[in-house]
Parts: C-alpha cells; structure tokens; sequence
C-alpha cells in the first residue's frame, strides 16, 4: 500500500497550490481519501476528504470556503487545490485513506477516526 504526496512547496500568503496524491495497492474506489495537516506544535487536523465510492466530498469549516478537491480514479489520484493560502497554513499536509462503509452517514471526524493508511507528507511553507 501507498500514498504519495506531491506538489508541496514555498508559496507566498494569497497563493495558491495544488497538493496530488496518487494511491496504490487498494482497491482506490472503496475508500475515503483525504489530507490531513499538522502544523508546527499543533496536534493533526483533517481538513479535507474526497469519498470515492459516493462521489461527495467534504471539507474543515475554517477552510472551506478556500479549498477544492477532486478524484481522478482513472490515476488513482486525488488533489487539493488551496487558494488564498496564509501563513497559518504552513503545516506538513499528509494525505490518508480510510474505508468506506456502506453506511450512508460519513463526516470528517469518521474519515479522522478510521483512517487507515497514511502518506509521507508534503510540506507546506506559506511566507508572508
């Protein structure tokens, strides 16, 4: 299994970036994939999430209004694109994966909680 994140980078605040990560080794349309940011002396937030097997995605509510991610399940890759970066976004952003259930109740907090395989992570340094 694995996740690997490209596309991070030194940007500066008011840029923008488009983070990619490219999975293998699972079945990629039976699972929840997502980034997951962890700035530093901070604890890992997730902040966005692309469900494959139901086409919805999700995203943190302090930075929604900021972010667009997308699958391309042809490559079995998902993006974030950030806009409007700060620098309060430098932060080291690892992409994860978690299963999807049949359930139809899914959220950010599940996608956290049953993350099952991590990537790397791509750092990310927004100057001001």
């Amino acid at each position: 299994v694995q996740l690997v994140e490209s596309g991070g980078g030194l940007v500066q605040a008011g840029g923008s970036l488009t983070l990619s990560c490219t999975a293998s080794g699972f079945p990629f349309v039976d699972y929840v994939i997502g980034w997951v940011r962890q700035a530093p002396g901070k604890e890992r937030e997730a902040v966005s999430c692309f469900d494959n097997r139901y086409g919805r995605t999700y995203y943190v509510d302090s930075m929604k209004d900021r972010l667009t991610i997308s699958s391309d399940k042809s490559k079995n890759t998902v993006y974030l694109r950030m806009n409007s970066l700060k620098p309060e976004d430098t932060a080291v952003y690892y992409c994860a994966a978690a299963f999807r259930d049949s359930g139809y109740y899914f959220s950010m907090d599940k996608f956290f909680k049953d993350i099952l395989y991590w990537g790397k992570g791509a750092p990310v340094t927004v100057s001001s």
